[in-house]
């Protein structure tokens, strides 16, 4: 699927459920919660969780939870750029020029990216 159509379809997905309306502060504040909620998949994932009153997962499941994680996420990204006429293209190109700029030793790397 292209970044575009996502973000088209995930504004839509959460026009539906009456999330999108929620003002970009609060949404903010989801993308904190979900950023801390990856931070837990990945210690999971690294150096256990060590807790008594959880069940053990497979290396599989905790990064199936890491992508989950990491999807909540973007989802709140897309929103925020959304609902400030972002195209999430642009952010990458912006990005993108803005690191070459800034580190322009790398300028020769692979235009692959």
């Amino acid at each position: 699927m292209e970044l575009q159509h996502y973000q088209q379809w995930i504004s839509e997905f959460y026009k539906k459920r009456g999330w999108y309306e929620l003002n970009s502060f609060v949404r903010v504040g989801f993308l904190s919660e979900e950023t801390g909620e990856v931070a837990r998949a990945i210690r999971a994932l690294e150096i256990g969780r060590d807790r008594p009153d959880e069940e053990e997962k497979s290396t599989e499941h905790l990064v199936q939870d890491l992508t989950e994680e990491l999807g909540d996420v973007l989802d709140n990204i897309f929103i925020l750029a959304d609902k400030y006429d972002i195209r999430f293209e642009d952010i990458l190109a912006s990005h993108k020029q803005k690191l070459e700029e800034r580190f322009g030793e790398l300028n020769g790397m692979e235009e692959g990216i």
